[in-house]
């Protein structure tokens, strides 16, 4: 069955005599009649449909007529007239629509109609899981609506709303925070400790759109842990990272100069994330004098375990991110002295990935140290990363 069912009606506003030497030229029907719907976030009810259709190429062409019809068979309504190859219909849309062309002299053509047809609609994604960010939220969900019509698929759409944590209840003030291709996504620019409720739906080519995923709340607050690294590729200013930097050159480790991010193409940033033609992502020492070595051969079950930096192995070319696996990073303290950085992957997607750190600032002392307890300039206690 096509996706964009075009027929040709058996209905017609003019025709031939049956004298062959004086026929009456029909303006020719318009062609490839399809439709894009409105997504609304309910998936019985979409907020308006949008026909598109190929021009006439005619010199008597005035204009087109639209119709359109609720039910499968009586007689169709017309809608409107327009010079433009597209006619936009706010609302539920009907089931049938049909479109021809009218010439200067009051001939019409042929009906050209289109069912809008809701069997094309996805299965919802069917799990829905999140994980807290610095002023963000990482959502993942299966991936099942794309693997059941790969052809029909166009994208995720993924809403939020206020979450109430007294009454265990999503708000109503529902809103669409983005689109993608992927079957994860980062909701970004929250406010740390407020509650967030969210839901992802699938829309297939057309603007069907289905049932929601399983919904799902979840915090953003203020962590060390699970920083968002974008691929270089995707966004070069979120790609580069630095593990410390003394920007008022006190020589004290300052809340504001750890875990920074910034630039792939800054010669300030450690390392940054690059993405290869067959999108797999790498760590790219940057900085003069950073070289990166992988932490044993296995994956490491937390970033604890990563206690002592390696004394050999360190390189200065790119090394493949793999999720759970230990990265150790040696640098140049600038006072004759090596520092050392430890990055273990929690999450590696196509664009982007989810790390946890640590960083030693002795100067030469390869053990590692969660961060989170370091003491800084300021105060004891956590040390969060600047934006």
């Amino acid at each position: 069955m096509s996706r964009f069912l075009t027929v040709l009606a058996i209905v017609a506003a003019a025709g031939a005599c049956s004298d062959t030497t004086n026929v009456v030229v029909v303006i020719p029907a318009p062609t490839n009649l399809y439709y894009d719907l409105d997504p609304s976030g309910d998936a019985a009810a979409p907020a308006g449909l949008l026909l598109l259709w190929d021009p006439v190429s005619a010199s008597d062409l005035m204009a087109y007529r639209i119709y359109s019809r609720p039910t499968t068979s009586g007689a169709y309504d017309l809608r409107g007239e327009t010079t433009s190859t597209t006619f936009h219909d706010i609302g539920v849309p009907d089931l049938y629509y049909a479109v021809s062309s009218v010439s200067t002299t009051g001939a019409e053509s042929e009906l050209v109609e289109v069912f809008v047809d809701e069997r094309f609609r996805l299965p919802a994604p069917t799990t829905l899981v999140s994980t807290s960010l610095d002023a963000a939220i990482y959502l993942g969900w299966s991936d099942n609506p794309f693997q059941s019509d790969p052809e029909g698929f166009r994208q995720y759409r993924v809403y939020s709303a206020s979450f109430s944590l007294d009454t265990g209840l999503c708000g109503t003030d529902w809103g669409l925070e983005g689109t993608t291709v992927a079957p994860e996504f980062i909701a970004g620019v929250l406010q740390n400790g407020q509650p967030r409720c969210f839901g992802v739906s699938a829309e297939t080519i057309e603007g069907w759109e289905s049932l929601w995923s399983p919904l799902r709340q979840d915090t953003p607050r203020p962590d060390a842990r699970n920083i968002v690294l974008y691929a270089d590729a995707v966004d070069d200013t979120q790609a580069g990272f630095r593990f410390f930097q003394d920007l008022n050159g006190d020589g004290f480790v300052g809340a504001n100069e750890l875990g920074l991010i910034g630039s792939s193409a800054s010669p300030a940033m450690d390392f940054y994330l690059f993405r290869d033609v067959t999108n797999e992502l790498f760590f790219v020492p940057r900085r003069t004098g950073t070289t990166v070595a992988l932490y044993g051969t296995e994956p490491v079950g937390d970033l604890t375990e990563i206690d002592v930096a390696p004394l050999n192995g360190y390189d200065v070319t790119g090394i493949q991110v793999s999720p759970g696996y230990g990265y150790v990073f040696e640098m140049d303290g600038g006072d004759g002295f090596a520092r050392y950085g430890a990055i273990r992957p929690t999450h590696v997607g196509r664009d982007f990935i989810l790390l946890d750190w640590s960083y030693q600032t002795d100067p030469g002392n390869p053990e590692l140290h969660v961060h989170g307890g370091l003491p800084t300039s300021e105060s004891e206690g956590v040390v969060v990363r600047r934006r």
